[in-house]
This record gives C-alpha cells, sequence and structure tokens, in this order.
C-alpha cells in the first residue's frame, strides 16, 4: 500500500534537526520533483507539437513505408524538428533517471545539503519568500 516515506537524515551542522524541518526537506524535494515534471510537460505541449508538425510529411511517408534510412533522412533534413525533439526526449530521460536514481538509491548527500540549506534560507526569509507557503506552512 502507500508507505510513508524514508525521512531525509538531517545535516548534523543545522540547529534546525527537528522533525518538522525534515519534512520540510521532503516537501520542498516533492516540490523540486513536480518542477521537473511540469517543466517536462510544457517541453510536451509546446516544443513537441511544433517539431512534429514540422515532420508531418516525412510522418505520412513513413506510415506508408516506413524504413529507417527515411526515418534518418527525414530527421536529417529538418534539424530544428529534430533538435526540438531530441530536447523534449533527452529532458524526459533526464527527469525519469533522476527520479529513478533517487526512489533506488535515495538523495545524494549533496542534494540532501542543497535542499536543507534552501529550506534554512527559506525559513530565514520567512512569509516573504515565494516557496514559504509550500514548504513552511
Amino acid at each position: 500500500m502507500d508507505q510513508p516515506e524514508e525521512p531525509l537524515i538531517p545535516n548534523p551542522e543545522f540547529e534546525n534537526s527537528d522533525a518538522s524541518f525534515i519534512q520540510q526537506v521532503q516537501r520542498l524535494h516533492k516540490l523540486t520533483l513536480y518542477g521537473r515534471w511540469l517543466f517536462v510537460g510544457c517541453l510536451w505541449l509546446t516544443i513537441g507539437p511544433v517539431s512534429l508538425w514540422g515532420l508531418r510529411a516525412e510522418i505520412s511517408l513513413w506510415e506508408q513505408y516506413f524504413t529507417w534510412v527515411a526515418v534518418r533522412y527525414g530527421l536529417f533534413y529538418h534539424p530544428l524538428s529534430t533538435f526540438g525533439l531530441a530536447f523534449c526526449i533527452g529532458m524526459t530521460a533526464a527527469v525519469l533517471v533522476w527520479q529513478s536514481r533517487n526512489i533506488l538509491f535515495g538523495l545524494p548527500k549533496s542534494e540532501k545539503q542543497r535542499l536543507e540549506k534552501q529550506v534554512y534560507r527559506i525559513r530565514q526569509q520567512g512569509p516573504s519568500h515565494p516557496l514559504w507557503k509550500w514548504v513552511c506552512h
């Protein structure tokens, strides 16, 4: 079923290593995750369709006579569409690999420290920080 996420190990250099601080670090990590997927979704909603539209003639040709050579030449002669699709696919793969690594191996120590420092800065700035209500509410 739904298991609670394993709490992040706090950095001993911070005096705010209480349970609420750990929870705030987890919320910030979750916001980072959602932000990355939102960025990828926006890429697929903006750049993806434009790139596919640039390849519409080749795609109809591929539907009739699909060969890898036709795909290669279609992508070669439409460099902007190819770059747009490659960027969308690359960013999607990067976020998938990043999230999979975090799920399988946990957050690296450097990323935990970065998140903890960012939560500490959000706490210091207080309600005027844009992420205050999502992280420290």
